[in-house]
């Protein structure tokens, strides 16, 4: 009973109560997009980076990744009710307040444009997959066809935030330092679109 008690290591621990933890947040940060869902990943990337234990931040990739994509296919899905019902819901009304009508008018043009493959560059860009799933709502889009597109969108925006963590990992030996770097980062990244929107519009 005490060996086996003296088998758990911390680092055990840590990956028992943390991957679930990060699957938890992300999701939820999916549908209610206040959760800084990006940070959570970079910073699991970087404990990860740490550990000894093998697979660590391919277990991150994927738990984040696929958390990422449940979220996205719930909110379309509820955001597809609320097309269909004749009150709305509280799902799509959320989804059209995050959605300003300059951002959306692009994010009509863009998916007109490319189809499903703007999913992966809203992804990516901060503040840009509320409009776009928003046009693919006004577009009628149906669930199938916004998930095949989701999927590549949603690995690419794991892979985008790890490899910040392992960045921000591979710069000091202690793991809370990375963190620092690694949420810094991803709030510069978060922040720089917005202000360089003000600015232009300032110099216009």
């Amino acid at each position: 009973m005490l060996a086996s008690v003296a088998g758990v290591t911390p680092e055990s621990t840590q990956q028992a109560v943390g991957y679930p933890t990060l699957f938890l947040l992300v999701a939820v940060g999916a549908l209610v997009p206040v959760v800084p869902t990006g940070a959570l990943v970079s910073s699991a990337a970087v404990v990860a980076f740490h550990q000894t234990a093998p697979f660590s931040l391919l277990i991150v990739f994927g738990v984040a990744a696929f958390a990422a994509f449940l979220g996205d296919v719930s909110l379309y899905w509820l955001g597809r009710r609320g097309m269909r019902s004749k009150n709305g819901s509280r799902w799509l009304e959320a989804i059209r307040d995050r959605a300003p009508e300059e951002r959306l008018t692009q994010a009509q043009e863009k998916l007109a444009d490319h189809g499903v493959m703007v999913l992966v560059l809203s992804r990516l860009v901060p503040a840009g997959r509320i409009p776009v799933m928003l046009a693919c709502l006004m577009a009628k889009m149906p669930l199938r066809q916004f998930a095949r597109g989701d999927v590549p969108a949603c690995l690419a925006w794991a892979v985008t935030y790890q490899l910040i963590g392992i960045l921000g990992g591979s710069l000091f030996k202690e793991p809370w330092e990375g963190v620092a770097v690694a949420v810094a980062l991803t709030v510069v990244i978060s922040v720089a679109p917005a202000l360089w929107r003000k600015v232009r519009h300032a110099l216009a």
